[in-house]
C-alpha cells in the first residue's frame, strides 16, 4: 500500500521547515506570497491533503454544509431523497461535504449544529408552517436557508415550489374539462398533522380556484397504502351521475391502480390530474396531466443561493418560488 504523504514530505519538497508548511496551512502567521506557492506547488506534486483542522483554521470555515432533514419513515425518507442528493452533489461541487442531521429534534438539531461550529451554513427542510426553527435561525451567525415556506416567513431566506400556483392550475385543468366538481386526494391525515407548510398553502389556494371556476371542492386526506386509496376512490365514485374530476398529490401510482380496478381508465372515464414529478406522470399507464414539484430544481437553486449568502451573509431576507408549470398527457378527456 502506498504510503500516505505527510506535511514533512511537503516541506521536503519545497525546501522549507515543517513549521512553515504548517503556518501556510492554519494562516496563523504571515507568509511570502514566493513561500506560499512553493508550499502549495509541494502539495499538488504530493497530492497531500491538509487535516481539515487546519483547513479550517486558515480558512475560518468548516467547509460543510449541514441539512437538517427529519427523517421520520422510510416513506417520508424516499421523498425526501431527490431534495437531498441534488443537495450532496452541490456541496461537492463547491468543495464542501454534507452533513445530514436526521433526528426530529425541532430547534435543538439546529442549535447544535450551529452553536457546535460544525458547518458553515444549514439548510432546513420538511419546515412546517408553525416551524420554531425560524427564531433560531433568526438569531444564527451562519447562513441558513429554508427549503419551505413558514408562516412566519420574516427575516428569514426560504425557497420552495410554487404549490398555490400548482393548485391553481391543476383546479382549472379540470374546470375547463367540465368538471362540476374536484375530488382531491391529499396527503395523508399523518402529514396534515405534522401542519407541513405545502399543504394548507396548496389547499387554500385549490379552494379559492374552485370558488373562482364555480366548481365544488371535496378533499380526502389519504393515508398510505393501496388500501387507502381504494376506499377513498370508493367513497367519491359513489355517488350518481358523472364522476368528480380527480386531483391526486401523493400516491398517484396507487389512485391510478385503484381506478383500473374499477375498471376505469383515465382520460376515458374519469378526469385525473397530479401533483408529481414528470418521471412519475410519464410512467403510468396513460401518462397524467401532471405539474411536476421539480425536487431537483428547487435543490439546485437553494444550494446556489446558500453559497452566495456564504459570501454575502448579511444579505435581507426573501422568499423565492420555483415557478409551477402544468404539462398536459392523456389523462384529461377534453385538454389540449
Amino acid at each position: 500500500m502506498a504510503r500516505v504523504p505527510t506535511s514533512k514530505d511537503v516541506a521536503r519538497i519545497a525546501g522549507v521547515s515543517q513549521s512553515t508548511v504548517s503556518y501556510v496551512m492554519s494562516g496563523k502567521r504571515p507568509i511570502s506570497e514566493r513561500t506560499r506557492r512553493l508550499v502549495e506547488d509541494a502539495m499538488a506534486q504530493l497530492t497531500y491533503q491538509p487535516h481539515a483542522g487546519a483547513r479550517a483554521l486558515a480558512s475560518q470555515r468548516t467547509h460543510v454544509v449541514a441539512a437538517v432533514v427529519p427523517f421520520r419513515s422510510p416513506l417520508s425518507a424516499h421523498g425526501l431523497m431527490a431534495f437531498v442528493e441534488e443537495i450532496a452533489l452541490a456541496a461537492r461541487a463547491h468543495d464542501h461535504d454534507l452533513l445530514i442531521v436526521t433526528a426530529d429534534e425541532g430547534p435543538g438539531a439546529l442549535q447544535r449544529v450551529a452553536g457546535g461550529a460544525l458547518c458553515d451554513a444549514v439548510v432546513v427542510m420538511e419546515v412546517r408552517a408553525q416551524d420554531e426553527r425560524a427564531a433560531v435561525a433568526r438569531a444564527m451567525a451562519r447562513p441558513t436557508l429554508f427549503i419551505g415556506v413558514p408562516d412566519d416567513a420574516a427575516d428569514l431566506h426560504c425557497i420552495d415550489f410554487d404549490f398555490e400556483t400548482a393548485a391553481r392550475l391543476l383546479v382549472a385543468e379540470l374546470a375547463g374539462a367540465g368538471a362540476r366538481e374536484v375530488a382531491v386526494l391529499g396527503w395523508s391525515p399523518e402529514v396534515e398533522e405534522r401542519g407541513i407548510n405545502y399543504v394548507p398553502r396548496f389547499r387554500a389556494a385549490a379552494a379559492a380556484a374552485a370558488a373562482e371556476h364555480g366548481v365544488a371542492l371535496r378533499w380526502c386526506a389519504v393515508p398510505a397504502g393501496q388500501e387507502a386509496a381504494e376506499r377513498c376512490l370508493a367513497d367519491l365514485l359513489a355517488g350518481p351521475g358523472a364522476p368528480p374530476g380527480l386531483l391526486t398529490t401523493t400516491g398517484t401510482q396507487e389512485v391510478v391502480n385503484a381506478l383500473v380496478r374499477r375498471g376505469l381508465v383515465p382520460g376515458r372515464d374519469v378526469d385525473l390530474v397530479a401533483l408529481a414529478t414528470d418521471a412519475e406522470a410519464e410512467a403510468q399507464s396513460v401518462p397524467l396531466t401532471a405539474v411536476s414539484t421539480q425536487p431537483r430544481d428547487v435543490s439546485r437553486q437553494a444550494m446556489e443561493w446558500l453559497f452566495a449568502l456564504l459570501e454575502d451573509p448579511s444579505a435581507p431576507g426573501e422568499v423565492r418560488r420555483v415557478p409551477a408549470q402544468l404539462t398536459r398527457r392523456r389523462s384529461v378527456r377534453s385538454a389540449g
